[in-house]
């Protein structure tokens, strides 16, 4: 017998064979006349090469080889039942253990992370979250099932790769309370490229956009600092005159509202056409169905879109 000729109706056959002991008792546990379920026991002695259950004055016993075989079958019957009924929609989160994987940036770990961690622990007090930073936008570690779920800009071609908005964001710029930027005359692109600026090599193609539109005027700005993160840049415009850009949600709306991170700061509309860009989450189709992954995704939906809601 070869791989594809194996009947998995066989095993749940002997399952009940096996239990019940009696040819008529397993054809009436599984709906069958006795002589279907009799020909059915010659399809499983032919199978495994072995009587499995033999007469004994009125009733039937079980071979050695059935009797080493009966826990086993039952098991992968088991198993198989499992496997081939539709999955379970609601999930007991109390009695949940499980360990999600979600990759962020700094200004999500910074801003977002305790209130989703506070909203998953309210619920799940099983649940691990394990937060990665996001080195880059490659899909790979979503389709290898190394990340459960991404939060941030969609960056990556792949096709199949599944998204949710979670919230609309923007650029804003950052200086410190106080600084010669803020006081006086409007904030022009002159008096803004003329101030020194940090920057953070998160922005990527956020960069090129404004520097495009200030080379345009015969502006340029200079970049004196280069940090790996929005909130590394918050720092240092603290206490500095530099001046930074950071996503708005890093600054008073929601849960950044009285933030440490943002003491000493004070945001300005940039001077140039900044247009708004989506924050979403992101995973593998291959978690659509995945009732406890689905969960994951609207609790990280609804604490997002209640500190950001759409102005």
């Amino acid at each position: 017998m070869n791989d594809m000729d194996v009947d998995l109706n066989l095993l749940v056959a002997l399952d009940v064979l096996l239990a019940e002991g009696s040819v008529t008792g397993a054809a009436r546990r599984l709906g069958l006349s006795t002589s279907a379920m009799s020909r059915t026991l010659t399809r499983l002695r032919a199978a495994t090469g072995d009587p499995l259950l033999v007469r004994a004055g009125r009733g039937l016993v079980p071979t050695p080889r059935a009797s080493e075989l009966r826990d086993h079958v039952h098991e992968l019957a088991r198993d198989v039942r499992a496997v081939l009924r539709p999955q379970i929609t609601e999930v007991d989160l109390v009695a949940l253990e499980r360990t999600f994987t979600i990759r962020v940036n700094e200004a999500f770990l910074e801003f977002l992370s305790g209130p989703v961690v506070a909203a998953v622990s309210r619920a799940a007090p099983n649940v691990c979250l394990r937060f990665a930073y996001k080195p880059d936008k490659d899909a790979l570690p979503l389709r290898e099932g190394l990340i459960d779920l991404e939060i941030g800009v969609l960056g990556t071609s792949a096709p199949e790769i599944r998204t949710q908005l979670l919230f609309y964001d923007k650029l804003v710029g950052v200086a410190r309370i106080g600084h010669p930027l803020l006081t006086g005359a409007a904030i022009t692109p002159e008096r803004y490229s003329a101030c020194k600026h940090v920057a953070a090599s998160q922005e990527g193609n956020f960069v090129k956009p404004i520097d495009d539109a200030l080379e345009q005027l015969g502006l340029r700005r200079a970049i004196t600092v280069v940090v790996p993160g929005y909130p590394d840049a918050m720092r240092i415009t603290r206490q500095s005159d530099l001046v930074a850009r950071v996503p708005r949600s890093c600054f008073g709306n929601g849960v950044a509202d009285g933030h440490a991170a943002t003491a000493g700061l004070q945001t300005f509309e940039l001077p140039l056409p900044m247009p708004e860009f989506k924050v979403s989450a992101i995973w593998h189709p291959r978690m659509d169905a995945d009732p406890a992954h689905r969960w994951l995704r609207d609790t990280v939906m609804s604490v997002c879109r209640a500190a950001y809601p759409r102005r």
